[in-house]
């Protein structure tokens, strides 16, 4: 089985995570595992690509153009040649707006939200989540290749494959006509405090009951701390506490670290979808009731602005 995967770059920080997990599924499932990218520097992140399993990086040059239009014609363009058997994407804004547009091109359904794939006899079954996550829900593909996926952040792990750089190939973008016409004049780099959030080992979030945007002190104090990354549901972004790329939900990013803390967190289904893959769990909420608490490792029923102050405090006694 050939699988392409759509890689894509952290700005200044080279490859992205949810493009190193679509590489370690895909080796896991395919015979041979491709990359597309938009990109004018493929050679610069294909040592990266290689280790992870690429044999080999398709570059597409989208300029100071949106990459969408542009890549998914060099994407389409190339399938008819290459004929890939599956098409993995990221669920990201790229990821998102690339492969719905190569849909329309292929005429080919995408299946979204996918959690997990297996292939089995040439046939490929996502799983993927509704109902809040409540439910999981097993789709197979009825025709033949190619095959579009949409993968969720942290659905899998991160394992090198210790391969070497990944031969690049550069291809010509087709002519998209107007839809190539929006150009990136500018980009904006949102700055960061602390490690990001998706990919942080300790995650301290606040919600609703913290009664306050000025109370959200309390979350970035605990988490200064732990050298932890600040989260936030959607109920205090809606609110305007915090922005928007804090929020950890459905609607938000996943985070799946090896602590989060959820302070004043009730647990609506939305936020939990975005965290529950966490390995330890630790709710502080006055309310014993709060939903968070059913999946909390530690629950902590108490006011947060007399628990976390009391952490904090011997967090710092202990150095």
């Amino acid at each position: 089985m050939l699988i392409w995967v759509f890689a894509e770059t952290a700005e200044g920080e080279g490859v992205s995570t949810t493009t190193l997990e679509l590489l370690t599924k895909a080796r896991e499932i395919g015979d041979t595992v491709e990359c597309f990218i938009a990109s004018s520097d493929a050679s610069g992140v294909a040592a990266t690509l290689g280790e992870y399993g690429a044999a080999k990086v398709y570059a597409v040059d989208t300029g100071d153009q949106l990459p969408g239009a542009a890549a998914a014609a060099a994407i389409a363009a190339k399938a008819s040649e290459a004929n890939p058997d599956l098409l993995l994407f990221a669920t990201s804004y790229d990821g998102r707006d690339v492969s719905g547009r190569l849909s329309a091109r292929l005429d080919v359904p995408v299946i979204t939200n996918v959690l997990d794939i297996a292939v089995e006899g040439g046939a490929v079954t996502c799983e993927t989540a509704i109902f809040g996550a409540t439910k999981i829900v097993r789709t197979q593909f009825a025709d033949a290749s190619p095959r579009i996926v949409l993968v969720r952040p942290k659905s899998f792990g991160v394992e090198s494959a210790a391969g070497g750089s990944a031969a690049v190939e550069t291809v010509p973008v087709p002519d998209v006509g107007t839809a190539g016409s929006t150009r990136v004049l500018e980009r904006h780099v949102e700055a960061l405090e602390g490690p990001k959030l998706e990919d942080a080992d300790i995650v301290v979030s606040g919600g609703r009951g913290l009664g306050s945007a000025e109370a959200f002190g309390l979350v970035e104090q605990l988490a200064e701390v732990l050298g932890a990354a600040t989260g936030a549901s959607r109920a205090i972004v809606d609110a305007g506490w915090v922005p928007y790329s804090k929020q950890v939900g459905q609607t938000g990013k996943t985070v799946k670290p090896n602590v989060y803390i959820a302070l004043g967190i009730s647990g609506a289904m939305q936020h939990m979808v975005g965290m529950k893959g966490s390995k330890n769990i630790i709710a502080v909420n006055k309310d014993g009731e709060a939903p968070i608490h059913a999946v909390a490792d530690i629950g902590i029923v108490g006011d947060v602005h007399k628990v976390v102050p009391q952490l904090i405090e011997a967090l710092k006694s202990r150095g």
